[in-house]
């Protein structure tokens, strides 16, 4: 008994059963350099980072097996512990703040209809997340300072009783800088939701209208439902940066007074490159790591179950 006969091509000749397979073997030849870097940058440096975060080694001599002592210290150092509660404090300015402000400002600028002045707007609130965040550190620490354009503004407006050394207050150190992330991620906040505002059917809201509903009531009916997925992205984004902080607050305060602006990043790349104690910084990059994924996840899974 014959087989199937293969199938003809409309000029009557058969396929060869190699096309595909030549198609998927020329698939991952082009993913290949892709696949490459991505194993080089990101994949190896995290699998020596495990290795090396189960050793007390200084980088240069001969590493000594702690097993999970680093993860002890870890968990246990007042020192790294204030970093991470450092850097939830952080979350608030750099999602909550960015996100609400971005909602209002994009449901603002969508409901004036102004080609114009929402392009313009777009673009200057689009501004900060061009500078690069070194320099942004920078220029707002000069803002910051005692004769900075923050406290003479106050003094003009006969608030001079609130100016202060900001960056170097104990109080006001960490909002101060959390402000600065607040600052810079709200334009890509406002812009990213303005697109997902213009992708929401404009017949819900003109029916929503015709039913006699106010400003609040689309904006809770429609506008957030409609804009979920932009959010969770936002969101995520949002949270990584503040978790990960490094630059912002690196080039303005370094960490201090103190230990008042201390993060993660920057207390692994004080025990890493200061102290030399390459076990311990990449014991504290593997947690920040999982705790980064441990705040996403969540995220990720509301998002999806509201889609359902």
């Amino acid at each position: 008994m014959t087989g199937a006969p293969a199938p003809l091509h409309r000029s009557g000749r058969a396929r060869s059963p190699r096309g595909p397979r030549r198609g998927a073997g020329r698939g991952w030849l082009l993913l290949l350099p892709a696949l490459g870097a991505y194993v080089g940058f990101v994949v190896w440096p995290l699998i020596v980072g495990v290795q090396y975060s189960f050793y007390d080694w200084n980088g240069v001599g001969t590493a000594t097996w702690v097993g999970l002592g680093n993860y002890a210290t870890v968990f246990t150092d007042p020192e790294l512990l204030g970093a991470i509660g450092n850097a939830f404090v952080l979350l608030v300015f750099f999602t909550v703040i960015p996100v609400g402000a971005g909602l209002v400002l994009a449901t603002l600028i969508r409901s004036l209809r102004s080609g114009g002045f929402a392009r313009a707007s777009q673009t200057i609130l689009f501004l900060p997340q061009v500078i690069p965040l070194a320099a942004a550190g920078i220029a707002w620490s000069w803002m910051y300072a005692q004769t900075g354009a923050v406290n003479e503004i106050l003094r003009a407006a006969g608030l001079g009783w609130l100016a202060r050394p900001w960056l170097s207050d104990y109080g006001t150190a960490l909002p101060a800088v959390g402000l600065i992330g607040s600052w810079v991620l709200t334009g890509l906040c406002t812009v990213l939701l303005l697109t997902g505002i213009g992708k929401i059917d404009r017949s819900l809201y003109e029916a929503a209208r015709i039913d006699g509903a106010g400003w609040w009531r689309e904006f809770f009916a429609i506008t957030l439902p409609g804009l979920r997925q932009e959010i969770a992205v936002l969101v995520t984004l949002s949270m990584i940066a503040a978790l990960s902080s490094f630059d912002i607050i690196y080039t303005s305060t370094q960490g201090g007074p103190g230990r008042s602006t201390l993060v993660p990043a920057i207390s692994i790349y004080r025990i890493g490159f200061t102290q030399s104690d390459v076990g311990l910084a990449s014991a504290f990059g593997i947690v920040l790591m999982i705790l980064v994924v441990a705040c996403v996840l969540p995220v990720q899974r509301l998002a999806r179950a509201g889609d359902r």
